[in-house]
């Protein structure tokens, strides 16, 4: 699972999910990529789902890159807690993810085979997604 070895800040405000990627929304290393088009937080179980998927799909005969990586931890308090008492334990890792962010790419193989592998990334994740090809 995808986690950052240290971090800046233990517990970080939320982030707004408003607006759209900064950098990001080209087709930089593969033949083929997964774009976003709707924002949303995407954990790290969710990233690894997506990856399974697509490796299995192409059983190696793809390379793949993943764009997007969960350097936001998200805290969460134990259930029926009183308030107050601080915020809670970190339980997991989201990556930030904004309209128009290139999320996964894949080179290498046939471009039939990667979108479908595409495709079954992009029914792991919480999120609209569309497949963009690399600018020529």
């Amino acid at each position: 699972m995808l986690a950052p070895k240290r971090l800046k800040w233990r517990k970080p405000h939320t982030l707004n999910l408003r607006g759209f990627s900064k950098g990001g929304n080209s087709v930089a290393f593969g033949d083929l990529g997964l774009k976003a088009v709707s924002g949303e937080r995407i954990t790290a179980r969710q990233i690894e789902a997506a990856r399974v998927a697509m490796m299995r799909h192409v059983r190696r005969g793809a390379k793949v890159w993943i764009r997007i990586f969960p350097d936001r931890p998200v805290t969460k308090k134990a259930a029926e807690t009183r308030q107050g008492k601080g915020k809670g334990s970190v339980e997991y890792y989201v990556a930030i993810v904004k309209p128009g962010k290139v999320m996964f790419e894949m080179g290498g193989a046939d471009e039939k085979v990667m979108s479908e592998a595409l495709q079954r990334a992009a029914s792991k994740l919480p999120i609209k997604t569309k497949i963009v090809k690399r600018a020529k």
